[in-house]
């Protein structure tokens, strides 16, 4: 697709058709990179996405316990108070 650039108040930017979004999948956040003299847009990778839901699963099935036994600290014991 062949295209200009358009002003965008101090910047300047490229207008992408709906379709073009849709079929690489972008969403509202996404990625900037320059490659070899190219600009690749691609979706942001969300880390962290879904992972609320997975802790309360882990929970439901009771598999979210602590790994390590808890270990009391220097600070836990003299300057704690409660």
């Amino acid at each position: 697709m062949k295209t200009k650039l358009v002003p965008i108040g101090n910047s300047r930017g490229v207008r992408i058709p709906k379709t073009m979004i849709e079929e690489a999948n972008l969403i509202d956040d996404v990625e900037v990179k320059i490659r070899d003299g190219s600009i690749i847009i691609s979706s942001l990778e969300r880390t962290r996405e879904g992972w609320s839901e997975f802790a309360k699963e882990l929970h439901k099935r009771g598999s979210d316990k602590l790994v390590l036994k808890e270990t009391e600290t220097k600070f836990e014991k003299n300057e704690w108070n409660w």
